[in-house]
């Protein structure tokens, strides 16, 4: 048997030796190089290799399948070749074209994702706050509550400050610098100005008053510049004296704009959308709290929500320190979702998702609904459309009382303090909930439909198991990771899978966006992709789950692995949340495999099954150890 090094130096070899290497990264089995020139791949020598499962041109892409040592002959390569390489496993996919609102969409989540939690922190510590004053437990002219005041507010006042930050991140340009940017918008003395209400001019020209605390806008679009201004910089300015000159240069030009120019055109921005805001609030009081009840599930399914909340902090940041933007609306999208959930755990008899179904109600309820919108309101057909139509009308109602939130939170009975505030607010955000809660159950109940197990597949079980007893042979059972539709392993869209050399098993469509463990062991292998997991079974058997095909280039995107290396799991026990709709978006097809590692197909038995939940039984694979006589 060669050693590892041999078998690289091999590898090496036969895709041009290591000159010929631009890039090369592993996914869950197989080795995978871009070449310079892609006529010096070997595939055909590759192939014959006892350590080589096999070898594929797929694009720009040669693929040298390893299977399970493939995490060894990478970094084998990596230490003897030191090739370019990307230790996460993948590569920097092409980006994809997207539209100006996507775009814009994309930059405000990135910029505003790191921000939520110091968000949440000053908007509870201002429930806090007004609890001790509502209980007497301080007095609001007491030196206490002044001092606890402006602690809270600090978050909000300086917002300017964390948003340079995460900009600077987003945008490529340097962070400290943004926050110096920020420190003029945020400067005693330009506050005294603005406070003083006389004409200001700067070398003759005018400069609008406008005060910058507590503002989104205006200092995203100054670091967005200052990437720009940064480039001109490092350009310009020769190599001896860069170190001073660049960031002089950088400063000089962004401190006069982000005051005379850019600050003011942000600042009148944000104007026109609480001028927006404010008009519908006066005229439709109810329209946003019933479309976001409606439709926070499909935000939250493409993060468009996190985009809101630049919106969403305007009004928690103005006078009145309040929004009805988010709150309202997702209070009673959130709380309907828990509505759903323990329907479908009370109308599904399957143990398994009653109690997939009990946890994601009771998580939905604290205000953490993935589990919910993954597990149950997009897994059960039409409990999406009870959950929105629960949502909305509970919305509804929260908008015709005028529902409003003081503080942030992800909405739920934890958090249902936030709407602590004018007289009756609380009293109607519990009665939203209520309203949201009993709707989504009834709705759900009356129209989710619940896959019974199949008949077929029930009588096939008790055929094999009869058949198993009597030969001696002992099978363990193998559930569908998914529900969706069986493929079977010579059909899926990837030779090397369909060839069963890696193993045999099924391929699914899937149909839900939930990958659950297909029977009890230990989780032997996971990637930071998330797009592939490897079970050893309680019986030695093992076990690759495989997520889509040529899903690595996706670097993550749309996956969220739920365990780790070691772990042990039980049938049904979550291991990735998928988001197949962006797979499908991005080109890629979604078939998930589950392959029976170095089994032949004689050592497994099907079941004649067309189409599966996770809850049903797709195989069994003969016991590690009575297989050598096959």
């Amino acid at each position: 048997m060669r050693s590892n090094k041999e078998v690289t130096d091999m590898i090496v070899k036969n895709v041009g030796g290591p000159d010929n290497i631009s890039s090369f990264y592993h996914c869950a089995t197989r080795i995978r190089f871009t070449l310079k020139d892609k006529s010096k791949f070997n595939a055909e020598f590759l192939k014959q290799q006892p350590e080589i499962l096999g070898a594929v041109q797929a694009g720009e892409e040669s693929q040298v399948i390893i299977g399970a040592k493939v995490g060894e002959y990478f970094k084998q390569i990596q230490n003897d070749y030191h090739i370019s390489s990307d230790n996460s496993s993948e590569p920097s996919p092409d980006k994809e074209k997207v539209g100006f609102f996507r775009n814009l969409v994309n930059i405000l989540v990135t910029i505003m994702a790191p921000i939520i939690t110091p968000l949440i922190a000053g908007g509870m510590f201002k429930v806090v706050i007004s609890l001790l004053t509502t209980f007497n437990l301080i007095s609001v002219k007491s030196q206490n509550y002044a001092i606890l005041g402006f602690m809270a507010d600090a978050v909000f006042y300086f917002l300017p400050m964390m948003l340079a930050v995460s900009a600077a991140e987003h945008f490529k340009t340097n962070k400290f610098l943004s926050i110096a940017i920020a420190g003029v918008l945020l400067h005693p003395n330009w506050a005294a100005l603005v406070s003083a209400g006389k004409p200001v001019t700067l070398f003759g020209a005018p400069i609008t008053l406008a005060t910058y605390s507590s503002t989104v806008i205006p200092i995203i679009l100054c670091v967005w510049i200052q990437s720009y201004v940064e480039k001109f910089a490092e350009k310009v300015s020769p190599n001896v004296i860069k170190t001073m000159l660049k960031p002089l240069l950088i400063f000089i030009i962004m401190a006069p704009l982000a005051l005379i120019v850019i600050g003011p055109i942000g600042s009148w921005l944000g104007d026109l959308l609480a001028l927006l805001i404010n008009s519908l609030n006066k005229y439709a009081p109810w329209l946003v709290p019933t479309l976001m009840g409606a439709f926070s599930p499909l935000l939250v399914m493409v993060g468009m929500h996190v985009a809101l909340v630049p919106i969403a902090s305007l009004g928690i940041a103005s006078p009145a320190r309040s929004e009805n933007i988010l709150g309202p609306g997702m209070l009673a999208s959130n709380i309907a979702q828990a509505g759903c959930s323990f329907a479908i755990a009370l109308k599904d008899k399957r143990s398994q998702n009653r109690q997939l179904a009990l946890s994601a109600g009771i998580t939905a309820l604290s205000g953490i609904t993935e589990p919910a919108l993954y597990g149950v309101t997009l897994k059960y057909q039409r409990a999406i459309y009870a959950v929105m139509a629960a949502g909305g009308l509970a919305g509804f109602y929260a908008g015709i009382t005028q529902v409003v939130r003081y503080s942030f939170g992800s909405p739920g009975i934890f958090t249902i303090v936030n709407f602590i505030g004018k007289p009756g607010n609380f009293l109607n955000a519990i009665i939203t909930a209520i309203i949201a809660f009993i709707l989504g159950f009834i709705f759900t109940f009356i129209l989710a439909k619940v896959e019974k197990t199949d008949s077929s597949a029930s009588k096939t079980s008790d055929t094999l198991n009869s058949s198993n007893t009597e030969n001696d042979i002992e099978f363990e059972s193998v559930n569908a990771p998914v529900d969706g539709k069986v493929i079977p392993l010579d059909q899926v869209n990837d030779e090397v899978f369909a060839s069963g050399s890696l193993g045999s098993g099924r391929g699914i469509d899937p149909e839900t966006n939930l990958i659950v463990s297909p029977l009890a062991g230990k989780v032997t292998m996971t990637y930071q992709t998330g797009h592939a997991i490897g079970i050893t079974s309680d019986n030695g058997n093992e076990y690759l789950i495989h997520i889509g095909i040529n899903t690595v280039n996706l670097k993550g995107e749309g996956f969220d692995i739920q365990v780790k290396e070691q772990q042990e799991v039980k049938q049904g026990d979550p291991l990735v949340q998928v988001d197949f709709a962006k797979i499908k978006q991005a080109g890629y097809d979604p078939t998930v495999l589950i392959i029976a590692l170095n089994k032949p197909d004689n050592q497994l038995n099907y079941d004649s099954v067309d189409q599966v939940t996770a809850d049903d039984r797709i195989f069994s694979t003969r016991i590690k150890g009575q297989d050598d006589n096959e």
